[in-house]
């Protein structure tokens, strides 16, 4: 048995017709469209009050954000960014803090990447670098093992001289 396609527009303006009828009851109506009678009913006030228009498809946006940040805020966070354009997201937020603002990383690298002065790096390996030199000698590696500290002695000194030449 094949999906049964139809067009949201179309099948929403049949049911509005039939609705209006009134030949059958409205949740029978509602099974034989496959849709709710919560959504049934939202189609046919919709219907009512507008007309055509009215069961449209409509942004699902919400009217207001209320916890959205101030824009004074925004503008703080903006110009601590043009001050200082290699900081991120947490130096920028100890920065805030300083000056009585408390908010967190995620929201201050929000407001950059809506204002684009940030950009979200491709997520990936990075290339790593050999330590393959092309004359012998180039590289050099230096390490001590011994306590931590500066006041206690430092145990021996392995030094690790790359003389791989790679043509």
């Amino acid at each position: 048995m094949g999906w049964k396609t139809m067009d949201v527009r179309q099948q929403r303006v049949e049911f509005v017709i039939a609705a209006t009828r009134g030949e059958k009851p409205f949740s029978r109506l509602c099974e034989e469209f496959g849709i709710s009678r919560p959504t049934g009913y939202l189609w046919w006030k919709r219907y009512r009050g507008r007309g055509l228009e009215g069961i449209a498809e409509q942004t699902r946006r919400p009217h207001a954000s209320p916890t959205r940040t101030q824009e004074p805020v925004e503008q703080q966070v903006i110009a601590l960014r043009r001050r200082y354009p290699d900081w991120g997201a947490r130096k920028l937020g100890v920065l805030l803090q300083q000056s009585g603002q408390q908010l967190p990383a995620s929201t201050i690298h929000r407001i950059l990447r809506r204002r684009d002065l940030v950009w979200d790096r491709p997520q990936g390996s990075r290339e790593c670098r050999r330590f393959e030199r092309s004359h012998p000698n180039e590289l050099w590696q230096m390490d001590f093992k011994g306590p931590r500290g500066w006041n206690q002695e430092v145990g021996p000194i392995s030094i690790l001289l790359m003389t791989i030449a790679v043509t």
